[in-house]
């Protein structure tokens, strides 16, 4: 049995790493701690939040004391470690946000579990998600591997490169169990409207632009979020202490490739002209310092582990659409920002 520490639980990858888990596992406990900003919303938990494994925090993985007072209250014998900033964008006009959570969060973290666990280390777990973008950018060929060098180009990504080089010095260090993985692009339900999928869903039904950065030639291997979720699963129960793994989706798209497919599909479920959403295709300045490509082998992953993506992409980005258009009131409460209240709502109660 685990008690488990789920940080970021409330966002996008970590509402559906704390769905499978609860789910999956009503023998273990789940705490899930996430300091709910714009990107946290417990909206997206509310099938999970009255199970009697699963309860929910407020607060910051910056703050020490809170993370000290929370392994002490419940004993955490793992953590799962989504919080981060995420967002290239966001990074560039503001890099100590990212600083400041991806590597000083982290580094609070190691040293909560750390001091928690001490000598008694049988049976504990720290995993921490990570992003393919701490290996820089590909040409035409190749692939990303666990050995890549690292060389992250945005504020996000070095911060990120930064923070698993931090989880890697415990290990070396303190000896403590960690296990690290490196994901590519994921898509799939709940997914804040920032992103480029959500986005431009929410613009073709809204019949707004959709802006496509320079000339769209951008690269990115595209991974279904529920396929990630349980590969996180399997690593955390069956890798190796001490082992980085490359979790991709084996689904390479040109970002204008991958909004052209989106426009078709959405034409058809929306019963409009076929190429009807791609005339609101829109070309913006490209972004400072923008990868060309990103691309994971994650064959250690299948080759130790047994894994595999079950979707192609065609397939999940259908998925992915029908449940935006099943779920408008989501999206509307989430671009409007009127999510934010769920909170208040749900767990201020008199």
């Amino acid at each position: 049995m685990h008690t488990i520490l789920i940080t970021g639980g409330a966002g996008f990858i970590g509402s559906h790493l704390a769905r499978l888990f609860v789910i999956k596992y009503p023998e273990y406990k789940i705490v899930n701690l996430d300091k709910l900003t714009y990107a946290g919303n417990l909206e997206n938990l509310k099938d999970i939040e009255t199970a009697s494994n699963y309860s929910f925090v407020k607060g910051d993985i910056t703050d020490l004391a809170l993370l000290k007072e929370l392994f002490a209250t419940h004993q955490f014998t793992a953590v799962l470690h989504c919080a981060a900033e995420s967002h290239v964008d966001r990074s560039i006009t503001d890099p100590l946000a990212f600083v400041t959570t991806n590597v000083l969060g982290t580094g609070a973290l190691l040293v909560a579990a750390k001091e928690s666990w001490g000598n008694d280390l049988a049976g504990k777990v720290f995993y921490h998600i990570s992003t393919d973008e701490v290996y820089g950018s590909l040409g035409a060929e190749g692939f990303f591997t666990e050995s890549t060098a690292y060389d992250p180009r945005s504020p996000y990504s070095a911060s990120k490169a930064s923070s698993d080089h931090l989880v890697r010095a415990f290990y070396h260090t303190y000896h403590l169990p960690v296990k690290i993985s490196n994901c590519s692009n994921n898509y799939g339900p709940f997914h804040f409207p920032e992103k480029l999928i959500p986005l431009c869903i929410h613009n073709i039904i809204n019949n707004k632009p959709l802006p496509i950065y320079g000339k769209g030639e951008n690269v990115r291997d595209w991974l279904y979020v529920e396929d990630h979720v349980r590969a996180i699963d399997t690593i955390f129960h069956n890798g190796k202490v001490g082992e980085t793994y490359n979790i991709g989706g084996h689904n390479e798209w040109t970002n204008l490739n991958l909004v052209k497919e989106l426009c078709r599909q959405m034409d058809e479920k929306l019963g409009r002209e076929k190429g009807s959403s791609e005339k609101l295709i829109t070309y913006v300045t490209d972004r400072a310092g923008h990868d060309l490509r990103y691309a994971i082998d994650a064959s250690k992953l299948k080759n130790e582990l047994g894994w595999l993506p079950s979707l192609q992409f065609e397939e999940g980005i259908s998925k992915t659409i029908d449940w935006y258009l099943n779920n408008k009131e989501w999206l509307d409460d989430v671009t409007s920002g009127g999510y934010q209240l769920y909170y208040d709502t749900m767990y201020r109660k008199v």
